[in-house]
């Protein structure tokens, strides 16, 4: 009767004991981070509901009409399109995948808050970073776009935190596989991240050497299951690979470069190519701006012709690259320099706007791939709360100052001072391991710098939500600093202090 009783009444408690007891039931060193993954999701819910079902880009509706139309094609994520079928096929739109992106990243950032406070981090400041990474538009917003960039992004943070509890060597077994689970998330998340993940592989070697099997494992296998699903399982099931003309754009980008700045380079062979693919003038005009592909690649330049000729093309780069190095080397440095340097101009970092046109980013125009489709009402904004809504907006429009660009929206800045807050942790501590913390920053920098075809924010997001997150790693403290026995032991000590009665200056 007693028990009976107990139950009945613990159903009537109010909600704020419960919630008392509840908490007092969670492991103390979990508390934080759990508080912080919650606070996390809280905003992230905002930012939702203000943009629901998510933000969107052209590539969006573009993963839309794949799946739901049979043309699948592997030059976007197959992974994250099959992400948006089945949010499709079981809830009718896309509100669930957003949703799921964003209770992934909160879990992420009570995960990485728990890693800084074992590093030495004071609570607070361990709290701040992951709440700053969901309050500041340009990297909160970045959790509800229906992107492979966004799942790309969470798996970075995934993969900080790992990294985190690695070097300080916490229950290694389980962040281990949370490693493996990150580094699989950003080898199929994105087609051209092989390097960043071999990279990230390389600086956990120098971090911790005596863990190269782990680190292998961890690396290794995520790479060789994303080549095998690229260039045999999806070719097998009947996904289309991608197009010659898009494999090879980078070169033939170099080429039109080169052809720009000096066209006396070039044999009467090589113009001859170049000739068949598209007018001179062409050539001339698309690489008149070196940090995109896109102005080359669209009309009057013939793809079919340049698959034709892609040999062809490839001799002329060849033999450009062997005449002048320095036109190719500048030009590839040039459409990669989001990786590494800072914005000169507005147009060198191109942030995607807020608000998802009425024709779909010309998908269900008169005669669009999409006129008729089903899926269309699910391709706009649609937010519970106009208000929610306005605010949203307001905020997004407003952190896309042209004079916030430089720290809001700009990655190779954040990686620059990552590794230079990571190298203060290693002296500090001092802690050699602690270099695994740059290793996913300098996976994902390598990466855009080997293979970008245009300055868009979103290819260098991660690098940012990383930079905010390693910033604490400042205040870290020496173990020398501590009091003996953790976190209980100092307060006690504090507690002590202000209860002690002031000694006088002969005492002294």
């Amino acid at each position: 009767m007693t028990t009976i009783s107990r139950f009945a009444g613990a159903r009537f408690l109010p909600p704020v004991p419960a919630l008392r007891r509840a908490a007092d039931r969670v492991p103390e060193r979990a508390r934080l981070p759990l508080a912080v993954a919650l606070l996390c999701e809280a905003v992230l819910l905002l930012w939702w509901l203000a943009f629901y079902p998510g933000l969107m880009s052209f590539d969006s509706i573009t993963y839309v009409w794949q799946v739901t139309t049979g043309h699948w094609r592997s030059d976007h994520a197959v992974a994250y399109d099959v992400l948006v079928w089945l949010s499709l096929q079981i809830t009718g739109g896309l509100a669930a995948l957003t949703l799921l992106q964003t209770v992934v990243l909160a879990a992420s950032l009570g995960y990485v808050c728990h890693g800084l406070r074992a590093l030495g981090v004071r609570g607070r400041w361990a709290a701040a970073a992951p709440l700053t990474v969901v309050l500041v538009p340009s990297t909160g917003t970045f959790g509800i776009f229906v992107w492979k960039d966004s799942a790309y992004a969470i798996a970075a943070v995934l993969a900080f935190g790992a990294c985190a509890h690695l070097a300080v060597r916490q229950r290694p077994v389980l962040h281990w596989w949370l490693l493996a689970a990150a580094m699989t998330g950003l080898s199929v998340f994105r087609n051209n991240t092989y390097p960043a993940v071999v990279t990230a592989g390389l600086v956990l070697l120098v971090a911790m050497p005596r863990r190269w099997r782990r680190i292998g494992a961890a690396t290794l296998i995520p790479t060789a299951l994303a080549l095998g699903l690229n260039f045999g399982v999806y070719p097998a099931i009947g996904i289309q690979e991608p197009r010659t003309s898009s494999y090879y754009a980078f070169n033939y980008a170099d080429i039109a470069v080169a052809y720009h700045r000096a066209p006396g380079s070039f044999r009467r062979s090589d113009i001859a190519v170049m000739s068949k693919v598209a007018p001179l003038s062409h050539w001339s005009h698309g690489g008149s701006n070196c940090g995109w592909v896109d102005p080359l690649m669209g009309p009057p330049f013939d793809r079919p012709a340049a698959e034709r000729l892609n040999g062809r093309l490839l001799d002329v780069w060849s033999h450009v690259l062997t005449k002048r190095p320095d036109l190719m080397l500048s030009a590839h440095l040039c459409r990669g320099r989001i990786a590494w340097a800072l914005p000169r101009n507005d147009t060198d970092i191109f942030v995607q706007p807020a608000v998802i046109p009425p024709d779909r980013f010309g998908y269900s125009r008169p005669g669009g791939l999409m006129q008729h489709s089903q899926f269309l009402p699910a391709l706009r904004t649609d937010p519970p709360s106009a208000f929610l809504h306005r605010a949203g907006v307001w905020a997004y429009t407003a952190a896309r100052t042209p004079e916030l660009t430089w720290f809001l929206w700009t990655g190779s800045l954040w990686c620059w001072a990552t590794y230079l807050i990571v190298l203060r942790l290693v002296r500090r501590r001092p802690l050699r391991a602690a270099l695994a913390l740059a290793a996913t920053t300098a996976g994902l920098q390598v990466a855009v710098l080997v293979a970008s075809p245009a300055g868009l924010f979103r290819y260098m997001a991660a690098p940012v939500l990383l930079g905010f997150l390693a910033a604490p790693l400042l205040t870290a403290a020496h173990p020398a600093d501590r009091p003996p026995g953790g976190g209980e032991s100092r307060r006690s000590v504090r507690r002590a202090d202000r209860s002690a009665p002031p000694r006088s200056g002969a005492a002294a």
